[in-house]
């Protein structure tokens, strides 16, 4: 469990970064989802998507930040947490890139 605070900002302040950086990354790279995948809602896809990157992505940046191992230290479950305290704002930035 990640009780020092600052490593809490640290990631807090990782994510939102992130975040920011999505409605670019859509533009850039979007495919048309329905096509691709055979996905119905192209919103949700994208957001599962993400999620899955900014976990990816924020573990790695743990794991630098701290020089720790993969071993214990770090719970994944408690960074998916973390990134879910910020599902509105993901949420909000990938449908406002889509509209």
């Amino acid at each position: 469990m990640i009780t020092d605070t600052s490593i809490l900002k640290s990631l807090n302040d990782y994510i939102s970064r992130r975040i920011q950086e999505i409605p670019l990354e859509i533009k850039e790279t979007y495919l048309e989802t329905k096509k691709v995948w055979k996905c119905e809602n192209e919103l949700d896809f994208l957001y599962g998507y993400y999620v899955g990157k900014i976990e990816e992505a924020t573990l790695h940046y743990l794991l630098k930040a701290t020089r720790a191992s993969a071993g214990g230290y770090v719970d994944t479950f408690e960074i998916r947490g973390i990134i879910e305290e910020h599902r509105d704002a993901l949420y909000n930035a990938i449908k406002k890139t889509l509209n």
